[in-house]
This record gives structure tokens, C-alpha cells and sequence, in this order.
């Protein structure tokens, strides 16, 4: 969608055309809010610093979005369709990648209590199983703000590729 026609729409349609970026209602709310954009910078810019910072709640739900790394994401959902996109490096026919990928969830998730998030756009599976193994030493304070730039990072990134200049 142009940024013209977005700035156009009604709030709860703006809303709703963004929400396979974040579904964070506050974050979500806060960007068709600041409309009108002059330029795709403008609402990447916004998009960067709203919502700051993530509370507890906002985190899990959009958790609740997100597959496992190494999970091909079901559904015919426009965030299914994304994660497939964001991970298409890894390889699900590669059984060594996806018995390390396995192990490393389930140790993340053992550790943190939730689903492990990386931007894998971009990444290949031995840099994702890197960033899996650093932040499984992480103090959950700690992994709390790394997830939540994780987010972020996967946001502007589905923003960019839903609202062209």
C-alpha cells in the first residue's frame, strides 16, 4: 500500500493494514494516530520509538505471533505468510540445523519462559543458532530489552515491505 492511501484511511482500517508488522495495540494505535506522514522515513521513524518501552503483556502477546525459529508458521494470516518469508534461510529439510534449532528452543524456553525471537530476515541458520547460544547466557532483564529490539527490528522491517514510499 502507498503511504498516501494509508495516511487516507480511517484509524481502525490504518490499523488493521498495519497490524501483521506488531500487533501491539498501544504501538498500533500510537502510528495511525501520528498520521499524516509526509514521507515513509516519517512513519519508519515513529515506528521506532512508539510504544517504548514494551511492557510485559505487550511482549507476550506479540509473542503469540511467532512460531519457533526453525517452524514453518501455518495459517493463511498475513503474519504467517511474513515469518515464512523471514525465515526462509532455514532449511527445514536440514536435520542437523533443525535438531540444534529444537534443542536450542526448548533450552531457551526452559530458561525464559517464552519463544525465542530473532530477526531471521537476512540471517542464515548458523548466525541464528549464534544468536540462540549468546543470548541462552542472558539474565532475564537482559533478554527482556533483547527481545523487545527484536520486535522492533522485525516490525520496521514487515512495515517497510506493507507501506512503500
Amino acid at each position: 500500500m502507498h503511504l498516501m492511501e494509508f495516511n487516507s484511511l480511517g484509524r481502525a482500517e490504518a490499523i488493521e493494514t498495519i497490524r501483521p508488522s506488531l500487533d501491539v495495540p498501544r504501538w498500533l494505535e500510537s502510528l495511525a494516530d501520528a498520521r499524516p506522514y509526509g514521507h515513509r522515513e516519517a512513519l519508519l521513524d515513529a515506528a521506532r520509538s512508539a510504544a517504548h518501552p514494551f511492557t510485559a503483556e505487550e511482549i507476550e502477546r506479540a509473542l503469540s505471533h511467532h512460531p519457533r525459529i526453525g517452524e514453518r508458521a501455518r495459517g493463511e494470516s498475513p503474519e504467517a505468510g511474513l515469518s515464512r518469508s523471514e525465515q526462509a534461510a532455514v532449511d527445514p529439510a536440514d536435520e542437523d540445523v533443525q535438531r540444534r534449532l529444537r534443542e536450542g528452543n526448548r533450552a531457551y524456553e526452559d530458561r525464559f519462559g517464552q519463544v525465542f525471537l530473532v530477526r531471521a530476515a537476512g540471517r542464515g541458520p548458523e548466525e541464528i543458532l549464534e544468536q540462540l547460544s549468546q543470548r541462552l547466557g542472558n539474565d532475564p532483564e537482559t533478554e527482556r530489552a533483547v527481545v523487545a529490539e527484536q520486535l522492533r527490528q522485525i516490525a520496521l522491517l514487515r512495515l517497510e515491505g506493507l507501506v512503500t514510499p
